[in-house]
């Protein structure tokens, strides 16, 4: 540890998407590990980027967010989800959906704070939360169906309890939240006055008969849910890092009045392209879903032929698998050996778990399936050399 380095960074290392995916080069595998797609979105979108930096949309963006993807986020959420939002009070723009979650822990976390955070998690919520000062209360997701323990919640949530992070579908169980469950977090949020925010950057990746129930439209959870979701995910331009939050006035402008002084405004052209991508027709989404459901079945069944046993998402792009007969010593010796030896890469979820639940994951690895056929076969052709 550097002694330059303040206390709250100093424990963050490598992450883990870094270290396999440097392995992955190294041993010249297909990499199944970091959740971003080989292929790109909609030629009409990247038109209307290209368009826009030629028309002259270049210079700094408000920083609430370019009114026309404001305007998009607001339509979008009335025509999915029946939600009547006001562009200009209830949407605020920022990087990403990882920057929108740091403004908004930022904003809403006090030193001491504690935030329930469901895990396996995406790791940015913890560094967040520690990086605010707060203290993280962790609730299981355990296999095969990815569901919580009522008990275990209930005593996640303390007088100290100010924020609920919630991520459905989730990664990297693939699972959705069920009403009864977004209920149960809804009352404890609401007995300790605690503001829900719900990640839902893969919400146009669910596969029927599963369905994406958005914690904003229960009405006795509304008040008090912050939605965060964003373009990278929806349309395969994960580097173009636009996200978006969008709730209750209070919240919103808490949040944005982190965002102001952490990139201040987000890249301009891009915000005109996902706001074209939004009013997309229907048809788009449906064979979004198709596709990717597509690729998740055609992975699935080569990890069982290869001897692994797969857990099916409702959700993502992400496929959880118990290592079998393949399972090392604990999942990031199992990662590292199908890597270099297998050639394909995955992650270890211990990565997602708290230090105290690490071994609930020791048997389990992460594939991604946002990658074309052609990388999808071949990792499917080496894995099935292990049968």
């Amino acid at each position: 540890m550097s002694t330059r380095e303040a206390q709250r960074v100093a424990r963050f290392g490598t992450t883990v998407f870094s270290e396999f995916s440097a392995l992955a080069r190294a041993a010249n595998a297909v990499n199944l590990g970091q959740g971003f797609p080989d292929f790109d979105g909609p030629d009409e979108i990247k038109q209307a980027a290209i368009d826009a930096i030629r028309g002259g949309v270049n210079q700094y963006a408000i920083t609430t967010g370019a009114a026309a993807l404001r305007k998009a986020v607001a339509e979008h959420a009335a025509r999915f989800y029946g939600q009547k939002v006001d562009p200009d009070a209830e949407v605020s723009v920022a990087s990403g959906a990882t920057e929108v979650i740091f403004d908004a822990v930022m904003a809403l976390v006090n030193p001491g704070d504690d935030v329930v955070v469901f895990e396996p998690f995406y790791d940015s919520y913890v560094a967040s939360v520690e990086m605010a000062g707060g203290r993280c209360r962790y609730v299981r997701l355990k296999a095969p169906t990815w569901r919580f323990d009522e008990a275990e919640l209930a005593a996640a949530f303390t007088d100290r309890t100010k924020l609920v992070i919630v991520n459905t579908p989730h990664n990297p169980t693939g699972k959705c939240f069920t009403r009864d469950e977004l209920e149960l977090i809804g009352r404890l949020a609401a007995e300790h006055d605690a503001v829900i925010l719900s990640d839902e950057v893969y919400e146009h990746l669910v596969y029927a008969p599963a369905r994406h129930l958005r914690p904003a439209t229960i009405p006795s959870l509304a008040p008090r849910t912050l939605t965060v979701s964003s373009g990278g995910k929806s349309f395969s331009f994960t580097g173009w890092k636009i996200g978006w939050a969008l709730g209750p006035a209070d919240l919103v402008k808490a949040t944005q009045k982190a965002h102001q002084f952490v990139t201040f405004a987000t890249a301009s052209p891009f915000q005109e392209a996902i706001a074209k991508a939004l009013l997309l027709p229907d048809s788009y989404f449906t064979g979004f879903e198709q596709l990717y459901r597509a690729k998740r079945d055609f992975l699935i069944e080569g990890l069982k032929a290869a001897g692994f046993e797969p857990y099916t998402p409702q959700g993502t792009y992400f496929v959880v698998a118990d290592a079998g007969r393949h399972a090392k010593a604990d999942d990031f010796e199992t990662c590292r050996w199908l890597t270099r030896e297998v050639g394909v890469a995955a992650i270890p979820p211990s990565a997602f778990y708290s230090a105290e639940h690490k071994a609930e994951a020791k048997r389990l690895v992460r594939f991604a399936f946002c990658k074309g056929d052609a990388t999808l076969a071949e990792a499917v052709q080496r894995l099935k050399r292990l049968a």
